[in-house]
């Protein structure tokens, strides 16, 4: 069966997906947007108002997969290197959200900007022996333009000229900062204190009514949860103008199984897919696209879905980047956390720190200890730790569990600082296809191959005892380190431990590189594949480097460029 044709056939409704279907229908292009997961952002009838599925339930996000996918009927499968076997676990590896809405319906929206020298590592810091590091294409002045577009789009709260280390901007920040997280204040008064320059976080959350949708009401429940009352706008903003301009046909539950191309095989003219809304059996249907298709599922679902029909070249899945995570967790006394000033109001990070991004005289003394030219650490967030279900699981059962709970060492009187560490790219990490392991539709599993370079150990290790020190400065009583992926024995390392065998990181990207040379890259400074032509990638596929920060503004920018590239603007 054939539906009506279109413009473009946009596979993914994230936050790449639903930029790349704005500019398309304010450009007056139509646009489908096929959904593999369950509508429970935006009311698909006009006028497209926000649907009110979300709540403060960690029973319904976190243990019965409201935002899918459920691990059980779609697994991932992960091992550390190829000499480990076909996969050491099967389950839940990276698991964003498969919902209307992806990635960005559970973030707690952090969304800062890449530095110049993000786009150019190559050629500022060097080459590093056993990673691929590379420049971008691209540079920042290039991207500058589209991240003040869509922190216009999307109502982006900051703070101008406070942070020393950020990149310069053409505009202010569209809405003002929202309420700051008391202990956010205590730890950057000791951040400080030692040197560091910690400044609110920019976030994707209205601080004030915006747009329609109300100020965010400081309920504890961001990250990792559907916003109950809309006040994040990644991405239903972009979609309900979609949705609004009468040219989008956004599907939920369509799985895409294919690229139908053109007889050349260089060209796309379709995506079929499954309509999962038909039991037991889903019905395969077929959408036509006149102009083109643009893969936005993520950078875990467009290799998959790329690998599937060999398309893209031999690189496709290589260069899987995460960012190396070092949690160092304050524990402080109970009267340091009266109620309301721990985690459980407010968004979930509302302070941050740069210092171990940029060069310093500390990193460049233990890049030599380490033997390596140089190191980058990432954006430090000021956070604070779990919610009541998940506390009351990590004691276990026994007669000490009441008093673990009132006391809540790791909820109320818990803080942490987490590192978003630069990875570097490898080209043994990857992304493939396991070849015994497949989803309840008969597809092959994605499979992770990854293993950190000693570059992110030692960058970790250089920055576990300096926040550690802050902690204490702070008031802590007592302060620890630990690290995602966990190192060491794996017997230490259970899937069910609370970080975990895989990298516990949501930060996926670099599976389909972006260059000059399809030699060394998948998709050329466009987006598009090099082998077909009419095919864009907008995700975080497609970067070159890691970075040390929060990818999601980044990979709407690049969406917002590659759309309006491809509409010849």
């Amino acid at each position: 069966m054939t539906t009506s044709d279109c413009d473009v056939v946009i596979i993914g409704s994230g936050p790449g997906g639903a930029t790349t279907a704005e500019v398309l229908c304010a450009a007056g292009w139509s646009v489908v947007v096929l959904e593999k997961g369950r509508n429970h952002l935006v009311d698909l009838e006009p006028p497209h108002e926000p649907l009110r599925h979300f709540a403060n339930d960690e029973i319904a996000a976190l243990r019965r997969h409201l935002l899918g996918p459920d691990p059980l009927l779609e697994p991932r499968t992960y091992r550390r290197t190829v000499e480990d076997g076909e996969r050491l676990m099967v389950g839940e590896v990276n698991n964003l959200p498969s919902t209307v809405g992806g990635g960005g319906v559970h973030a707690d929206a952090k969304l800062p900007r890449f530095r110049e020298e993000d786009f150019r590592l190559l050629s500022e810091r060097g080459p590093v022996e056993g990673a691929s590091v590379a420049d971008w294409p691209i540079g920042y002045d290039d991207l500058e333009p589209h991240y003040a577009a869509v922190e216009q789009l999307f109502g982006v709260a900051g703070e101008d000229g406070t942070n020393p280390f950020a990149a310069p901007r053409s505009t202010p920040y569209p809405l003002p900062p929202g309420d700051d997280m008391p202990m956010a204040l205590v730890t950057s008064a000791a951040s400080r204190r030692a040197g560091l320059h910690p400044y609110r976080a920019p976030t994707g959350v209205n601080s004030v009514a915006a747009d329609g949708r109300p100020a965010c009401t400081d309920c504890g429940f961001c990250g990792g949860y559907g916003c109950p009352v809309q006040a994040k706008s990644d991405p239903i903003a972009a979609l309900q103008r979609a949705l609004r301009s009468g040219r989008c046909d956004l599907r939920p539950e369509s799985y895409a199984t294919e690229l139908v191309l053109d007889a050349s095989g260089r060209r796309a003219t379709g995506v079929r897919y499954l309509d999962l809304r038909e039991h037991p059996e889903p019905t395969v249907l077929e959408v036509r696209a006149r102009r083109a298709v643009v893969l936005a599922a993520g950078a875990f679902e467009t290799p998959r879905f790329l690998l599937r029909q060999g398309l893209g070249g031999d690189l496709v899945g290589r260069y899987l980047t995460y960012h190396y995570q070092t949690f160092t967790v304050g524990l402080f006394p109970a009267a340091d956390f009266p109620d309301g000033t721990g985690g459980e109001r407010g968004r979930s990070v509302t302070h941050l720190h740069d210092d171990l991004v940029v060069d310093s005289v500390g990193l460049r003394r233990a890049a030599r200890d380490a033997g390596l030219p140089w190191l980058r650490g990432g954006v430090v967030e000021h956070g604070a730790g779990q919610m009541p279900v998940d506390e009351a699981t990590t004691y276990g059962p026994g007669p000490h569990h009441l008093d673990a709970m009132r006391d809540s060492a790791l909820r109320r009187r818990m803080w942490a600082f987490t590192m978003q560490g630069e990875d570097l790219a490898q080209i043994s990490n990857r992304i493939d296809l396991d070849p015994s392991v497949r989803d309840v539709w008969g597809f092959p599993a994605g499979r992770v191959t990854y293993a950190p370079h000693r570059h992110e150990l030692a960058a970790s290790a250089y920055a576990a005892p300096l926040h550690e020190a802050v902690m204490l400065d702070a008031g802590a009583e007592v302060a620890f380190s630990a690290t995602s992926p966990p190192q060491g024995s794996l017997d230490q390392h259970a899937a069910s431990s609370p970080l975990g065998m895989a990298p516990a990181s949501r930060h996926v990207m670099g599976t389909a590189r972006m260059g000059s040379d399809p030699t060394d890259s998948v998709v050329d400074a466009g987006q598009r594949l090099w082998d077909v032509d009419n095919v864009l990638v907008c995700d975080s596929s497609v970067f070159v480097t890691s970075a040390g920060y929060n990818p999601t503004l980044t990979l709407v920018a690049l969406a917002h460029r590659a759309a309006h590239l491809l509409v010849g603007e």
